[in-house]
């Protein structure tokens, strides 16, 4: 009302249609992504520049190294980068993407994602999950362009069609993987635009249960791959160190070699994992490397990874020890695949089971195309496992050992319980204890530190022996005391067992005296008792 009668004071007008309010929480994600692409670049630039300015014959300027940056940058994302320094002087594309330096631009993405999706103030304005998603992509991808474009002037460019959609491959998957994980990773429920049934089919805990059991079989083919990949890098030691000392004689080199050699590692891992799965994986045009044997002569360059390839030849009892490794991974889909609920079938089961063998092909297929590419035009055009014969391999391995692997492991888990032994409650107990005494006289030494607390233990009947008749002594009448009859129900009375008295211990073994409370004195009074009353007069105060 103060705002009506007063002069000088405007209502605030309402918005218009038209008009659009900014909001600076969309506009810090927008800073967040592209200073996550930013500190990416920084990194490397960084690293390049180092390497450039310790190399005692470097080959460029450096504009040179920063253009390089940007080309291993961009390389980290999977984008192809060509090379025009070639003998034949065709431009050579280089397409093997090392795995280890993907986790570079994943982790700055993500980590730019999950801030943007948190709120650390009561009063800050948290942004729905679609727009965090759609500002951190956008500022991620403005620096992309530029940094295509400073690439192109390198000694190394990047293929822009390969760029064009490996860079928002990478940049989409990370920035989803942290809003989801700012919003405390909800698995709720599934967009409406799907059908019903698969919104409910997709509810069930089989899915999750597959999930787990393809990723357990993955995560233990990669194991494998990787303790192939050790197991022939220490057989083949003296040519690995000989490889790496022929390369370049100077320490900057060897560094620059150490470093790319650790980015391959896992490249090596899915090369070991498709080599034991059976497929294996090319070395050049019509060479392939699988345990049955390695035939060809492959056109490699000199490098420490590449001089633990297994020998030429046909395979040998060493090689085929490598199907052990998808044997284990079967046994873990199938472990992994079985739901702790009794009420579970097992056709419920074997259906997890194969759809855990389907998750572990399916993620076996794409790390097998993450880890290959070309490496030059013509020989080496194809480098690394085939991704479909890899997943296939993977696939048809886990099924066939998975799912009788987990039906037998749910129907040990869930057998039914064997009952109860029957025990004959009238057959006599044939040990020394209670024959013995030891029974009655440990009860009555808890019976006399306790008091009357613990009972005492009622004699026994002696049953009479089997084909014994019994003797009756004859007693004269006169001797023959009055029997005082009997009530009907009155429990009969039954001869003690013989004890056996152990002496020093102080025992009473008759029939203990009932306790007798002992006197109360009498509780002298609080006050003393009135006796009299006496009634003063009462006085008049004074006028």
């Amino acid at each position: 009302m103060t705002q009506v009668t007063e002069r000088g004071t405007r209502l605030p007008a309402p918005p218009r249609a038209g008009v659009r309010r900014r909001s600076p929480a969309a506009a810090a994600c927008v800073v967040g992504g592209a200073v996550a692409a930013g500190l990416g670049l920084g990194f490397l630039a960084v690293l390049v520049i180092v390497l450039w300015i310790s190399s005692p014959y470097p080959d460029s300027g450096p504009g040179g190294a920063l253009h390089l940056a940007a080309g291993l940058w961009l390389l980290a994302h999977g984008t192809e980068l060509l090379r025009y320094e070639t003998l034949s002087g065709v431009p050579a594309p280089v397409g093997v993407t090392p795995l280890l330096l993907v986790a570079l631009p994943v982790l700055l993405m993500r980590r730019a994602a999950r801030l943007g999706g948190a709120s650390d103030e009561e009063d800050e304005e948290v942004l729905p999950a679609s727009a965090v998603f759609s500002a951190v992509l956008c500022g991620y991808l403005a620096v992309g362009a530029l940094a295509t474009v400073y690439a192109a002037g390198g000694p190394m460019p990047a293929d822009p069609i390969s760029a064009a959609w490996h860079v928002p491959l990478v940049a989409v998957l990370a920035a989803a993987g942290g809003v989801w994980g700012a919003k405390g990773r909800p698995l709720g429920p599934l967009p409406h635009w799907l059908p019903g049934g698969v919104r409910r089919g997709f509810v069930r805990p089989r899915y999750a249960l597959a999930l787990r059991a393809g990723a357990g079989g993955a995560l233990v083919l990669l194991g494998g791959g990787a303790l192939l990949v050790g197991a022939s890098l220490a057989w083949h030691g003296a040519q690995v160190q000989a490889s790496f000392l022929s390369l370049t004689g100077v320490w900057s080199g060897r560094f620059a070699v150490l470093l790319l050699a650790l980015a391959l590692i896992p490249n090596a891992m899915v090369w070991g994992a498709a080599y034991a799965l059976g497929p294996g994986f090319a070395l050049g045009a019509e060479v392939t490397a699988t345990p049955l044997g390695f035939a060809g002569a492959p056109a490699l360059p000199r490098f420490p990874l590449l001089e633990a390839l297994p020998a030429a030849g046909p395979g040998t009892p060493l090689t085929w020890a490598a199907a052990g490794v998808p044997v284990v991974a079967g046994l873990a889909v199938g472990w992994f695949a079985v739901r702790r609920a009794r009420e579970v079938s097992y056709g419920e089961t074997a259906l997890t089971a194969a759809l855990g063998a389907l998750v572990c092909g399916l993620v076996m297929a794409g790390l097998a195309a993450t880890a290959a590419g070309p490496l030059g035009s013509r020989r080496l055009a194809e480098f690394g496992p085939v991704w479909w014969a890899t997943g296939a391999a993977a696939f048809g391995w886990t099924l066939v050992l998975a799912v009788p692997v987990a039906v037998g492991v749910h129907a040990w888990r869930y057998r039914p319980a064997e009952g109860p032994v029957a025990v004959d409650a009238q057959a006599p107990v044939g040990d020394g204890w209670h024959d013995s005494g030891v029974r009655e006289l440990r009860w009555e030494v808890m019976r006399k530190a306790s008091g009357a607390l613990v009972p005492e233990i009622l004699p026994e009947p002696v049953p009479p022996a089997a084909g014994a008749v019994p003797v009756v002594p004859v007693v004269p009448a006169a001797a023959v005391a009055p029997v005082a009859p009997v009530a009907a129900g009155a429990p009969a009375v039954r001869a003690r067992r013989a004890v056996t008295v152990v002496a020093g211990l102080g025992l009473d073994l008759g029939p203990r005296p009932e306790p007798v409370a002992p006197p109360v004195p009498p509780v002298p009074p609080v006050a003393p008792p009135v006796t009299g009353v006496r009634v003063l007069a009462r006085r008049k105060p004074p006028a």
